[in-house]
């Protein structure tokens, strides 16, 4: 354990245990385990129960204490939660009998009386012991931190996180967790009397295996390891006169940002949702917009310090569209011989070949209504807020086109894409005579079969690596997406290789 591992903190009442809670749960995530100790009375319970109801985002869920059941399990959107009470156990070996020992896998277990079974305790793991201050009031207590193995990082960031906090005046700011994604990452909402903030956690990426010649899949394929991307993209978009968040307070090192609130209009409405055609043409404007003029590969972050945007390399492209071959076929039961491999990485260069003439721009990636925000009192393009781009990279314009057309997450028919994508390419026309729309539909297509195809895959693997289920049930959406690029001449050959090789969803 290092010094940086352990701190103490004073905590004025119980409104300022919940937020410390709060500000640990952004930080928590599935197996990690937190213990509760102190003495009777110190807070352990109304600790624990902050927490649980601010990952539930439930104020008034009912957290009884666990005292004579020993446990209960919470089943949360984010992660299953286990609240434990040990007072009452008097041998270890009953933690056995009632399922405990060892700790079910997958879940944040919190732990009241840690003492009466130390055995049962991970090597990796945050402690916390509270106790009474009465010199500093009724009320107040004070919560010493200590991290044991993975446990050390979060404490110190946690650390971090707080000063970060003080120093922007949001201490006493009232949180509300928001939904996150399928990354890291994870946000809520600060309140401060009429006003809200966004606070971001942005972990520094773990690298995974070095498969991909050396390198983890994010770094080969250029994702955002860090939180220094968003930043400097988010300033370079509004430099330019676009709607990305204002970055109001920051500690990049340990990747938390504090930003402007958007709001929460979205791009869609109604049950299933569908886009709101008025807004889809707005991004649709904005992207024409934004790709008309060439763009800097190099921006300043800090004085003394540019961060150059990655390209989208045909290695990159290539790695992600193999998700089809490493998790989507054998999810479906296919074995992937070494001739379809062959055919398949041939079928793809060729393809990437028909980009290279294209004019590389800032391809913000997850350009899609999740990420976008509507601005209504905001004129033109600048009605668009653009929420998600730290994984930009230098790309062919048509990617995120493809992203806002052809959303994987709600459903865009036909009659709504194809009048959008004539209406990006008479934008482009109109502002550059030059403008090719036959070559650019090709790209289009293109890029629509190399995003589809990965999306497949990383679906697939979201659900067997990950453990989240849920993401398969946009497959099938995703599939009548990659159909409707493959229907495209230029893709005749890869559409063969599908028919040859793929079962659709649900088969």
């Amino acid at each position: 354990m290092t010094e940086d591992s352990t701190f103490s903190v004073a905590l004025a009442n119980e409104t300022a245990t919940a937020h410390l809670m709060e500000d640990l749960a952004l930080l928590l995530s599935a197996g990690d385990t937190v213990t509760l100790s102190g003495d009777l009375g110190a807070g352990k319970t109304a600790a624990a129960r902050a927490l649980i109801r601010y990952v539930a985002g439930d104020e008034d869920l009912e957290v009884p204490s666990p005292t004579f059941t020993l446990a209960q399990t919470y089943d949360l959107p984010a992660f299953q939660i286990l609240h434990a009470d040990l007072y009452r156990v008097a041998d270890p070996s009953e933690l056995e009998e009632i399922g405990l020992s060892p700790l079910p896998e997958g879940v944040v277990a919190l732990i009241e009386w840690p003492e009466r079974a130390p055995d049962l305790l991970p090597d990796n793991r945050i402690d916390i012991t509270f106790s009474h201050r009465p010199m500093l009031g009724t009320h107040a207590r004070a919560a010493e931190f200590r991290g044991y193995g993975d446990g050390e990082t979060k404490v110190r960031r946690l650390a971090a996180l707080l000063n970060l906090l003080n120093l922007s005046g949001n201490e006493d700011a009232r949180r509300q967790r928001m939904p996150g994604d399928a990354s890291t990452r994870s946000y809520a909402r600060l309140f401060k009397g009429n006003q809200s903030t966004i606070l971001m956690n942005s972990p520094r990426r773990a690298d995974g295996a070095p498969i991909y010649d050396g390198k983890s899949y994010s770094a080969a394929v250029h994702l955002a390891e860090d939180v220094k991307p968003f930043v400097a993209i988010a300033n370079g978009l509004r430099e330019r006169g676009y709607s990305s968040p204002a970055i109001l307070h920051a500690d990049i090192d340990e990747g938390f940002l504090i930003t402007e609130d958007f709001g929460r209009a979205s791009f869609v409405a109604g049950d299933p949702p569908t886009p709101i055609a008025e807004r889809y043409q707005a991004a649709v404007d904005m992207l024409a917009a934004l790709h008309r003029n060439p763009l800097p590969e190099t921006l300043s972050l800090a004085p003394h310090f540019d961060y150059r945007v990655p390209p989208f390399d045909n290695n990159a492209m290539l790695i992600e569209v193999g998700l089809m071959l490493e998790w989507y076929l054998p999810d479906k039961s296919v074995a992937v011989t070494d001739e379809m491999r062959t055919d398949f990485v041939r079928l793809w260069n060729d393809l990437f070949d028909k980009l290279a003439m294209a004019r590389k721009t800032w391809m913000l990636r997850d350009f899609h209504s999740p990420n976008l925000i509507w601005l209504g009192q905001r004129r033109d393009t600048s009605r668009v807020g653009i929420l998600d781009f730290q994984d930009a990279v230098l790309g062919p314009p048509a990617y995120d086109l493809v992203s806002l057309l052809q959303d994987a997450r709600i459903d865009v028919p036909e009659d709504i894409e194809i009048p959008m994508l004539a209406h990006y390419a008479r934008k482009r026309r109109t502002a550059d005579p030059d403008f090719n729309p036959a070559a650019f539909a090709e790209e289009y297509a293109i890029m629509s079969a190399q995003r589809n195809t990965r999306l497949l895959g990383t679906f697939a693997r979201l659900n067997r690596r990950d453990n989240k289920p849920q993401y398969l049930r946009h497959q099938p959406r995703v599939w009548t997406y990659l159909n409707r690029a493959l229907a495209h001449p230029s893709l005749a050959a890869y559409r063969d290789w599908c028919t040859a090789h793929v079962p659709p969803p649900g088969s």
